[in-house]
């Protein structure tokens, strides 16, 4: 099964999105010691696993595009990006 490498223009908006989720999670953890309600801590991780989840679907968008662009093992590159894509829902 062939690869899917990604270029670093199609990485940026992932890793822009990961590190906004990164800041999130930082606020959650302050959150957590400074005893606040758990509904507001609950609401702020679903916030954080929505943002991941985004990062997911980014790359693998990105790499749907990428197939599109090169036919070299089309196929491959589909069932991979599908396990990808299936293991984020």
């Amino acid at each position: 099964m062939s690869a899917v490498h990604l270029q670093p223009e199609d990485l940026d908006p992932v890793v822009k999105r990961l590190r906004r989720a990164q800041g999130q999670l930082a606020g959650v953890l302050n959150m957590i010691n400074e005893n606040r309600d758990c509904g507001d801590i609950v609401t702020q991780l679903a916030a954080v696993s929505k943002a991941i989840d985004r990062a997911g679907f980014t790359m693998i968008a990105a790499g749907l595009q990428q197939c599109i662009r090169s036919e070299e093992d089309e196929t491959d590159a589909r069932e991979r990006l599908e396990k990808m894509f299936m293991s984020l829902s």
